[in-house]
């Protein structure tokens, strides 16, 4: 494993690096925030317990089927005051906490500084905006596999690609900044009008994989090479798509079956939610299946498969959150 020292590869006709802060890094954060830091950016990473601890002492470790490598030389912290003012936050954390994160961001936070949602969900940006005025903030869609291998350690086994843009669908310089740091990481990263869009398209996956993965204990391969399985998979991105169509956004149908060919390249991979079951942390159920089920019913309409999902995995959170409060 090569041990890199962030380096300021940012020539001078070029823009200058970006101070840059990642709130919860995770799989997300930390991959993101890591190869940002490699392009020569200066990027502090905020999180919590062991995984902390480890950064702290040994530093970032990133296993990637791009290559593997060691980040040394950033800020590891708990505290957001010791970091400061900065040009980009890129926001990482799991949507149940996206109001109280929000809150926190006064101290990294100033006039100009551009707000980048990278979490699963379709209405975190909307919280944040309302938090940190629209004017600073970026929704992003994530299409990556990675997980937290260990405390200290990010598995990045597929993909990694970044869509973002502005609730309103405009287009500024501080949105093309954005783009040209993660360009400049070797991160690709598209900037769209229709970023709300592309949030519905992603729950489409989220909605289905998520919860199927974590009520089976399963992985996507095992799903899409399941007959029974694959039937839930697209009942669900059914309800997912008129759940869309309610809001305005009306995907084509064959958007489900362009979801199930990304899914069936995935391979053994355990989408977040099955991640955050075997760490016995929260789970995003409503985020994925209630948004979509709680849509619907606003307009009489009916969730079925949805409805099962989130019920289930309403009681096995239940039961996670218990067992962490003893």
């Amino acid at each position: 494993m090569i041990s890199l020292r962030p380096k300021n590869r940012v020539t001078s006709h070029e823009r200058k690096p970006m101070r840059i802060a990642v709130v919860g890094t995770g799989a997300v954060g930390g991959y993101f925030g890591a190869r940002l830091a490699q392009a020569g950016h200066e990027v502090s990473f905020i999180a919590r317990g062991a995984h902390l601890q480890a950064m702290q002492r040994e530093g970032l470790s990133v296993q990637s089927f791009q290559g593997d490598f060691l980040l040394r030389d950033a800020l590891f912290t708990d505290h957001p005051d010791q970091i400061g003012i900065v040009d980009l936050v890129l926001f990482c954390v799991k949507s149940y906490n996206t109001e109280e994160a929000a809150k926190s961001l006064a101290a990294l936070a100033g006039d100009r500084t551009t707000i980048l949602s990278l979490q699963n969900g379709i209405d975190n940006p909307d919280k944040i905006a309302r938090s940190c005025g629209p004017q600073n903030t970026l929704a992003g869609v994530v299409y990556i596999g990675a997980q937290v291998l260990r405390p200290g350690t990010i598995q990045h086994s597929t993909g990694g690609r970044i869509v973002c843009g502005r609730l309103d669908g405009s287009m500024d310089d501080r949105t093309k900044a954005v783009e040209h740091a993660f360009v400049s990481a070797q991160v690709p990263c598209e900037v769209t009008r229709d970023i709300r869009r592309a949030m519905w398209r992603k729950l489409l996956w989220n909605a289905a994989f998520c919860a199927i993965a974590c009520l089976t204990r399963t992985t996507v391969k095992n799903i899409v090479e399941s007959e029974s399985l694959t039937k839930l998979a697209v009942d669900c991105m059914a309800e997912a798509l008129a759940a869309a169509k309610t809001q305005g956004f009306e995907l084509p149908s064959e958007v489900i079956d362009e979801t199930l060919a990304f899914s069936k390249a995935l391979g053994d991979f355990k989408p977040s939610m099955l991640q955050d079951f075997e760490a016995k942390k929260p789970l995003e159920y409503e985020a994925f299946n209630g948004i979509v089920l709680k849509t619907l019913r606003q307009f009489g309409k009916d969730a079925p498969t949805n409805q099962v999902f989130y019920g289930t995995l309403q009681y096995l959170d239940k039961t996670i959150r218990e067992q962490q409060s003893r």
